[in-house]
């Protein structure tokens, strides 16, 4: 098993890779090649995912991580390459505590819910246009990236007819055949145009999330720079995803689908479940041992990488027996969509309200909702870090 790379071609759109699936039945936890020849792991069991990162003995810091890919292994052996201050997903305690901290309080369940009624009018003006224009449209352009994407743009403060220029340095960030070089120009693309935005922002302030941080005065432009580059990129990319391939299954499963249309009381575990069945977090995350740590009886010996594939873990059937099917009724809490431990997503409640919302009114205004094209002339989104769909071709 020590010469296993990591699987990421799917046979089937809507499920892991094959070798994934049956590594899973094996064992929650194998030893794999990563892609600079280091030798370290894969989990795919539920109960080791979540101990592996929930465990503060386990870095999530950048600079002595492996990689998992080639075009990843050449970006971190560009010495060009440095990660931004604010960028808190890849820092370790005490320094991400202080950026959580400052952070948490922007993103409570009051705070969301409060943005919902804001939430449902972009989504009925989204559905409006998509009447007005008739089918067939793309539906990921039409629907599944404008709704998260002014969501995010309103709260930040980001002005959303920029929108073109960080959608498409997201794509390339995200896409695990990108070079070195090209992703460390969307990078500092999106960086560039960031670090403008606050310097404007420190002048003209507004009613907004990057202002209230500017104000006060517990980041410097750099780090506020980061820290906005980490929310609009996660802001906008998963739920757009998230929104699209579950639209995709739901399509694909007639009576799922019925049933978030027509019961109410589904929908909030129906969105659960998606979360749960689909897992876009298509690879990672990925942890360094900085000490020797014991898990289900192997041993991960310090320095040795650690990587998880979240989807084998959300349908390990020892936590959600039956999981290879999607049935909305299903318990589904406790998945690890949104990460476990410290890193857990700062987002969650915005991107689950967002879900709530469109999933219904979509298919509740457009009963007659189907695909334009057959199933398998989806693009699927196979080589990205977020699985999804390209496009999404839909009639009614």
């Amino acid at each position: 098993m020590s010469d296993l790379t990591l699987p990421i071609d799917r046979q089937r759109p809507l499920d892991p890779p094959d070798e994934i699936i049956e590594l899973s039945r094996q064992a929650s936890m194998h030893r794999m090649r990563y892609a600079d020849g280091h030798l370290g792991w894969l989990v795919t069991g539920y109960a080791a995912a979540r101990a592996v990162l929930a465990d503060p003995r386990f870095s999530n810091r950048p600079e002595k991580m492996h990689p998992a890919f080639p075009a990843r292994a050449a970006l971190a052996q560009n010495g060009e390459f440095r990660m931004p201050p604010g960028m808190f997903l890849r820092t370790d305690p005490p320094e991400h505590t202080r950026y959580r901290k400052l952070l948490t309080g922007q993103f409570t369940v009051r705070r969301m819910k409060m943005l919902e009624p804001r939430i449902e009018e972009i989504t009925n003006a989204c559905l409006d246009d998509m009447e007005a224009a008739g089918g067939p449209v793309d539906l990921v352009q039409a629907f599944a990236l404008p709704i998260p994407s002014l969501v995010i743009c309103e709260l930040l403060g980001v002005p959303y007819e920029d929108r073109a220029r960080f959608h498409e340095d997201a794509k390339v960030l995200v896409n695990l055949e990108t070079k070195a070089e090209d992703a460390l120009a969307a990078l500092g693309s999106t960086m560039a145009y960031l670090h403008g935005l606050i310097q404007r922002k420190r002048k003209e302030p507004g009613d907004d999330l990057l202002s209230g941080l500017i104000e006060s005065g517990d980041l410097n432009d750099e780090e506020l720079t980061g820290v906005a580059f980490l929310l609009l990129l996660a802001g906008h990319e998963t739920t757009a995803n998230m929104l699209g391939l579950g639209t995709y299954a739901l399509l694909a499963n007639p009576d799922q689908l019925a049933a978030m249309r027509d019961d109410p009381a589904v929908v909030e575990n129906g969105v659960e479940e998606l979360l749960r069945y689909l897992t876009i977090i298509h690879l990672g995350p990925f942890r360094l041992a900085l000490e020797d740590v014991e898990i289900e009886g192997n041993l991960i010996k310090a320095g040795e990488m650690v990587g998880l594939s979240l989807p084998a873990a959300n349908r390990d059937p020892s936590r959600f027996p039956e999981g290879e099917t999607l049935d909305v009724t299903r318990p589904a809490s406790g998945h690890m969509t949104f990460g476990h431990g410290i890193h857990q997503c700062l987002g969650q409640q915005l991107a689950r309200a967002e879900m709530r919302i469109a999933y219904p009114a979509l298919l509740r205004r457009l009963p007659g909702l189907r695909l334009a094209v057959t199933p398998e002339e989806v693009p699927m989104r196979s080589h990205m870090s977020i699985y999804g769909v390209h496009s999404l071709p839909v009639t009614w």
